[in-house]
């Protein structure tokens, strides 16, 4: 799971359709991809780094990185 993702793209209020368009893909190939299922491109990363305005380790998760680690991290 990309919780950063989820995390910044909920502050914002914004859908999951919304970072789908924005990427150019279909919403349920951005719900597998948000959810870990699928990797986001490099393009896409870079796309959304420029959209949110953060760097690109603020908003994804390191590959090794498991979602237990993240919850004793206070996420």
């Amino acid at each position: 799971m990309q919780w950063n993702l989820i995390r910044i793209r909920k502050e914002r209020k914004l859908s999951q359709e919304h970072l789908a368009t924005l990427l150019g893909i279909h919403i349920a190939t951005y719900g597998m991809k948000e959810r870990g299922e699928l990797q986001f491109t490099a393009d896409e990363m870079f796309t959304l780094r420029e959209f949110f305005g953060k760097r690109i380790e603020e908003i994804f998760l390191p590959r090794n990185l498991g979602d237990t680690e993240v919850l004793k991290g206070g996420m």
